[in-house]
């Protein structure tokens, strides 16, 4: 027997009607919706998840799942102010019938509007009255007052970590394929990566999307969270995004240049300082354990130079060839005149 706590991630359907009159508002059963005449074309329907105790639905609701058990169905009754409020008199308010008609709207009893307040927010409500020049419209929601009776059934509690972290994007992100998301989860840091699937979501929706993550998961006690890539990234002008992506690009290649030039540069080099070396080889005959001094210090320098070697490597070795070459013949005319002298 398995019971639901607060904090744990689970998989609920449900459906909600209103105890007064018995309408249907609300389901996660896609035949009850088309029956129910609430249906949308763009819906997700099946079994929905939410972290018991975030507030992912209306607080009676989410109140009573604590302690119910998996697999089993219940019926539960939430009242007016744990459900969508008390109705509120003071939003009610009254308008003249001119302030419609210079929208070009006629408005009849019954009608829903949409207003948008000096600060920006927007209002709906439904138009109550019209009557002698006075239009009245309540902004209260229209289940306000009422008590609601859901029928639910726990489908499943998650326990996994990356499955909980998969839940929670099914939740924000619906139209996301979250098993195409990277997911690294450690005992209170989370990194979310959302490159695989960036191009297949509106990269506005997609920031919303994270903006919400970022709460739920701190819900379920992450205390480091990171998203790839970031909302910052996600509302960067495309533009902005593409010039820095061409950056980025520049500086790989000229990095990879880099690397290819200068080795292959330092391994011609002492190549071909070798081959010089065994080229000018003196070839006068040497007494047994006896090494030029002269001879020495030339070796130690070609051994050195290679690593010190850049472009103007050519040059340098040209310079110690015709070096090499010129000693070479002195050394020969010394030893013509040695034996000469002995002949004598």
């Amino acid at each position: 027997m398995v019971k639901v706590e607060k904090g744990d991630v689970i998989k609920l359907r449900y459906t909600g009607r209103i105890k007064e009159t018995g309408e249907i508002f609300d389901t996660t059963d896609e035949e009850i919706a088309k029956q129910a005449g609430i249906y949308k074309e763009n819906g997700v329907y099946g079994p929905v998840p939410i972290a018991v105790g975030a507030g992912h639905v209306l607080r009676g609701l989410d109140e009573a799942l604590e302690g119910l058990e998996v697999g089993k169905k219940y019926e539960i009754e939430v009242p007016p102010e744990k459900g969508f409020g008390r109705r509120d008199r003071k939003l009610i308010k009254t308008f003249t019938l001119g302030q419609f008609r210079r929208q070009g709207i006629i408005p009849f009893s019954g009608m829903p509007i949409e207003i948008e307040t000096e600060n920006g927010r927007k209002l709906k409500g439904r138009v109550l009255t019209v009557s002698g020049g006075r239009v009245r419209v309540d902004f209260n929601h229209p289940y306000a007052g009422k008590h609601l009776i859901y029928e639910v059934e726990i489908v499943e509690k998650v326990e996994d970590p990356i499955e909980k972290v998969k839940a929670m994007i099914e939740l924000r992100l619906p139209r996301v394929d979250a098993n195409k998301v990277i997911i690294e989860v450690g005992e209170k840091d989370v990194v979310v990566d959302f490159t695989p699937v960036k191009d297949e979501v509106d990269r506005g929706t997609l920031a919303l999307g994270e903006i919400l993550l970022e709460s739920d998961l701190k819900f379920l006690g992450y205390e480091e969270i990171t998203f790839k890539p970031n909302v910052e990234e996600l509302l960067k002008p495309p533009e902005d995004a593409e010039a820095e992506e061409e950056v980025i690009e520049e500086k790989v290649e000229e990095g990879e240049k880099t690397e290819e030039v200068e080795p292959a540069e330092t391994t011609e080099t002492t190549e071909e300082t070798t081959e010089t070396t065994q080229e000018e080889k003196p070839t006068e005959e040497r007494e047994e354990g006896e090494e030029p001094k002269e001879e020495a210090e030339k070796v130690e320098e070609k051994e050195e130079k290679p690593k010190k070697r850049t472009k103007k490597s050519t040059k340098g070795r040209k310079t110690r060839r015709t070096t090499t070459k010129k000693t070479t013949s002195k050394k020969k005319t010394k030893a013509v005149e040695e034996k000469e002298e002995k002949s004598e």
